[in-house]
């Protein structure tokens, strides 16, 4: 049967169950020449009497019966099920599917809704770690988080972070053995961590900008990972230099496990922002995360 005919099934329904077309109109709200239409029109498509209309009462014909027997606990199903989905819209509930970085999965996700979350028992985070910029609507994400100028245009986009700035760090044993490096060129004589970047695989380019200039280094070294964190751990262990954003090192260089060079060259830029499909009609779960994560 058609999806269209599926209103005339709930007609029938509605009419068989109260056994009245005069009850069944005040319970759909229509008039009662509107139900006796409708049903006529669906026995006339199926072929077959569905209801013996008297001037006392309506009942069911043999056919008539079977279909409602079969039909009638189906579209109960179907209204639980709608009427179910439709307290999404007040009760955060279901799962929010989230795409970062590890650095901002571990330091703005994490701690943001691990407290948001036990006030809600139905609501559910999947939270997956990606450097690979995913499709978030291709790959049914709920929610992306990037760096502001990597947010796909037509999303909704708010600030997670506050601006951000990257840091080129090593060792106090590594410099021990090598002069610090003073401009980008210098770079090329240095062991650098290397960032292996899923979208292209390619190693991530260190994008130096100071005054006018703007320099993209692209840097070589013993090292390579596809995780920060991972970079992180290489250069404190005296591995070599490491580009990374300068929250995650701070503590380090002001305990002296590390150290900063041509902080000149390393400029502020926009910070990280959670988006999502403005298409998307935001749900009562979607609104409670976005909450929790914005600045």
């Amino acid at each position: 049967m058609a999806r269209e005919n599926f209103n005339d099934l709930q007609v029938f329904v509605t009419v068989a169950r109260e056994r009245s077309f005069t009850r069944a109109a005040a319970q759909l709200g229509v008039s009662q020449s509107a139900l006796s239409h409708t049903v006529r029109a669906l026995e006339e498509r199926l072929g077959v009497r569905l209801l013996t209309r008297t001037t006392r009462n309506v009942s069911m014909t043999e056919a008539g019966e079977r279909l409602y027997l079969s039909v009638a606990p189906r579209l109960e199903e179907i209204e639980a099920e709608i009427a179910a989905v439709a307290e999404y819209r007040d009760h955060p509930a279901g799962t929010i599917r989230i795409t970062a970085s590890e650095h901002v999965a571990n330091t703005v996700v994490w701690p943001r809704l691990a407290h948001v979350l036990p006030r809600y028992p139905d609501l559910k985070v999947e939270l997956t770690i990606d450097y690979g910029l995913a499709d978030i609507v291709e790959q049914r994400y709920d929610i992306g988080i990037r760096l502001g100028e990597r947010v796909a245009q037509g999303m909704i986009a708010v600030p997670v972070t506050g601006p951000q700035r990257m840091a080129i760090v090593g060792s106090p044993a590594y410099f021990r053995a090598h002069a610090a490096p003073q401009r980008p060129g210098d770079l090329a004589a240095h062991d650098c961590i290397g960032l292996r970047l899923p979208t292209h695989g390619g190693l991530m380019v260190w994008d130096l900008r100071k005054d006018e200039q703007n320099v993209n280094v692209r840097v070589q070294g013993q090292w390579t990972f596809n995780s920060s964190i991972a970079m992180h751990r290489a250069a404190l262990a005296g591995a070599g230099l490491a580009y990374l954003l300068e929250d995650m090192v701070l503590e380090d260089i002001a305990a002296g496990r590390l150290q900063r060079v041509m902080q000149d060259w390393c400029d502020v830029f926009d910070g990280f922002h959670a988006y999502y499909p403005s298409r998307r009609q935001s749900s009562s779960a979607l609104r409670v995360v976005i909450d929790a994560l914005r600045v």
